[in-house]
């Protein structure tokens, strides 16, 4: 894969593990105006964070492990994907204003929201990104198998995204961002929700199987699925549906 920036900054790569340094008082947000009167500030509109990417056509799936010192509010390691100044999304392992280490999500249309999502108590977490379409889902793992969905959106990124590693530290003096086992895989999942790994559940966007492994029917859209003996439990549209099979 090559790379470019947006925002260079200082990188190095060695042993599968890529390194950013995050300059002091350095994101990407685009603030539509709202102030605090108490507590932290809310973000500053700034667009000046280190962005290491690649050009991705069509449908992906981007997996990574990250990890920093968490120092100062907001500090993060993040993915993104970029079509322009405001029109980008990503998703964040970062030092919350009330400090906690959370999965945090930003999508931009022009102004950016802001979604804290659950905290997290360690170091490294693994990101992960998947499109399909204008579709969009980002996922986090402690294990780099059991993924939980963090953010679900949809964004015109174009044919050609602009797709990589986000390094920022809007509120502090800026540090080492690393980033291990970046992957970018090109195919379509089949249920972007689950992200095409295992899932919380131990299913798998695939086809239902007996306990041999032997395939023995399809759900519609590639619904997930996962076998015990000739009864499989289903999640479909956020039920719990019992399908008995020929």
């Amino acid at each position: 894969m090559e790379f470019q920036w947006i925002n260079e900054s200082t990188v190095t790569e060695r042993d599968d593990v890529i390194s950013i340094f995050a300059p002091e008082h350095t994101d990407f947000f685009c603030n539509s105006g709202a102030e605090a009167e108490e507590g932290d500030a809310v973000p500053d509109s700034l667009c000046n964070a280190p962005f290491y990417y690649t050009e991705v056509e069509g449908d992906f799936v981007l997996r990574v492990k990250v990890s920093h010192d968490f120092k100062q509010t907001y500090d993060s390691c993040s993915i993104m994907v970029f079509k322009d100044l405001t029109h980008w999304a990503k998703a964040c392992f970062e030092l919350t204003d009330f400090g906690t280490r959370a999965m945090v999500s930003v999508v931009t249309k022009g102004v950016s929201d802001d979604a804290n999502g659950p905290n997290v108590d360690a170091d490294a977490v693994w990101l992960q990104m998947c499109r399909k379409g204008d579709a969009f889902a980002f996922h986090y793992a402690l294990d780099g198998e059991h993924f939980y969905m963090m953010r679900f959106f949809t964004l015109d990124a174009g044919k050609v995204a602009k797709v990589g590693l986000l390094a920022q530290a809007p509120t502090g003096k800026g540090g080492e961002r690393r980033y291990e086992h970046l992957s970018i895989e090109h195919r379509t999942v089949a249920n972007i929700r689950m992200g095409g790994v295992i899932s919380v559940l131990g299913n798998r966007d695939t086809a239902a199987c007996c306990e041999d492994g032997v395939p023995r029917g399809s759900f519609p859209c590639g619904t997930p699925s996962r076998c015990y003996s000739r009864e499989v439990s289903v999640m479909l549209r956020g039920y719990h549906e019992l399908f008995t099979m020929a």
